[in-house]
């Protein structure tokens, strides 16, 4: 991954932040908002995007533009570089290839213990029926 072409096609906005600052918090936008477009990006591949797009499944537009906000900071410039370091490590995960999952069996001592519970509970079904034998 290239990072000099990504930087390229990120788009960062200015916002208010709430939270901590004092009257700093009323004058400055710490806040920003890093926008990315993921379905019209050439740096990433095909199958890329579209494990991206599901992992960001709630962060994306209809339009294929992933948003991540950063206000962690007070500082912009240090919340520019929050927003720009948490969509790289997104892409790094969508990157990683998808591994399949093995179905497994359950071990020999699980299915004795079950059938073992299963036994148990027929034996106190059984002692709760009314026995018709005894009026005899």
């Amino acid at each position: 991954m290239d990072l000099i072409k990504l930087d390229q096609e990120i788009i960062y906005d200015r916002v208010h932040a709430s939270g901590p600052g004092g009257q700093n918090v009323n004058k400055v936008a710490t806040a920003v908002q890093l926008r990315f477009n993921v379905r019209q990006s050439e740096t990433l591949g095909e199958e890329t995007k579209a494990r991206l797009e599901k992992l960001a499944r709630k962060r994306i537009s209809n339009e294929g533009v992933l948003i991540i906000e950063a206000k962690r900071f007070r500082s912009q410039e240090k919340n520019r570089e929050d927003a720009r370091m948490r969509l790289v490590c997104m892409i790094e995960k969508a990157m990683l290839p998808v591994t399949e999952r093995k179905p497994s069996k359950p071990g020999k001592g699980a299915t004795l213990a079950r059938l073992e519970d299963k036994k148990r509970h027929a034996a106190k079904k059984q002692n709760r029926k009314v026995r018709t034998d005894w009026n005899e």
